[in-house]
């Protein structure tokens, strides 16, 4: 399909309700005409975390709006898209299933095609839509969810190298700035504060570098977190300012260090395939801290591969990674029928064995 595409996408996977309208032509970057993001830190605040109801009650109250709000930014209105996107999972299911009912009624409504997209293949095709990266690629996927090293081999054909067996790297911030009382979203919290502090104050572990491959853990990162910050309460009855930003720093230097070791393994992995242009790119929320991206920079330029980061607003959740993946799968010829399901659970490399910790029901990634 050699034609110019323009798709709308739909994002509601957990707390970000998102529309964004993205065109290809053929020979050209992308374009992103319009994307659209409605968040709802307020709403779970007092709860500590993402509460799923009341992230499912808040998609269905601003899906049609997000949807309003891109096509008129983008100038355009339902008939002059191509294909409707959206995030079919993995995700929380309320929300997924939200987003999932809004694409088939547009579908309907107007006859156009219906994409489910991978929530995870969005954030690994984001360096395409960003940077134009040509497959195959090294993807290391760090949200709040999910941390996987992946192999990019096309659009819908990626090879995991290893993940967490436990808590992804967002989760632990999280957990860490609810100990330290900080206020969620845990990550850019525990990044403003470990600004000032002592990364070598506290020796926090280094979890699974003694043992060979690409897997993580980070469960346990966050438990020796817990232990120092409790000896400081016993013996001085409570932590000071300087112990909080110390300890931040401590652990956002030991997650950097596991993340950045792990990719130079991985790295040597990828770079067994002999890629013509190798590349390792970053994406999901957790990318967007700057210790993370530093430290992973320097791995790739010691390794001599080139290094790609997207912009921090396209590493969070949003619409316009699933417009892309949309239309990657759409030029293909992939579409979907009203039978398209919300997938709480949906791994990217289904030959892969299901990652520890994953549970009776499946792997997430």
């Amino acid at each position: 399909m050699s034609r110019t595409i323009t798709i709308l996408g739909l994002e509601s996977s957990c707390d970000d309700t998102a529309a964004a309208v993205v065109r290809h032509r053929p020979g050209h970057d992308p374009e992103i005409l319009s994307s659209v993001v409605a968040g709802q830190t307020e709403l779970h605040s007092a709860y500590g975390g993402v509460v799923p109801e009341i992230a499912a009650r808040a998609h269905t109250e601003k899906l049609d709006l997000c949807v309003e709000e891109a096509l008129e930014a983008a100038g355009l209105r339902l008939p002059d898209l191509d294909a409707i996107a959206v995030t079919a999972g993995p995700g929380l299911v309320g929300g997924v299933l939200a987003g999932v009912m809004t694409a088939k009624g547009l579908a309907v409504a107007t006859g156009l095609p219906l994409v489910g997209v991978n929530h995870l293949a969005g954030h690994a095709l984001t360096p395409r839509l960003t940077d134009g990266t040509s497959f195959p690629y090294l993807m290391l996927l760090v949200s709040g969810g999910h941390c996987q090293f992946l192999i990019a081999h096309g659009p819908d054909r990626f090879t995991r190298l290893g993940g967490t067996i436990d808590d992804a790297p967002g989760e632990a911030f999280d957990k860490t700035a609810r100990l330290l009382g900080l206020p969620q979203p845990g990550g850019p919290s525990v990044e403003v504060e470990a600004r000032a502090g002592d990364p070598k104050r506290f020796r926090l572990p280094r979890p699974l570098l003694d043992r060979p491959g690409c897997d993580m853990s980070f469960s346990g990162l966050k438990t020796a977190l817990l232990r120092e910050r409790d000896k400081l309460v016993t013996a001085q009855g409570g932590i000071t300012v300087k112990d909080r930003a110390d300890l931040c720093a401590g652990f956002q230097a030991a997650v950097a260090d596991v993340l950045a070791e792990k990719a130079s393994r991985a790295i040597a992995e990828y770079l067994a395939l002999s890629p013509t242009v190798p590349v390792i790119a970053v994406a999901g929320g957790v990318a967007a801290n700057s210790a993370i991206r530093a430290a992973l920079e320097t791995v790739s330029a010691e390794n001599g591969v080139g290094f790609v980061a997207p912009p921090l607003a396209l590493c969070t959740d949003n619409a316009a990674m699933i417009a892309w993946a949309g239309i990657e799968k759409f030029r293909s010829g992939d579409t979907d029928d009203m039978t398209l399901a919300a997938r709480p659970r949906w791994p990217l490399d289904q030959s892969a064995a299901p990652m520890l910790g994953f549970g009776k029901k499946g792997a997430k990634a």
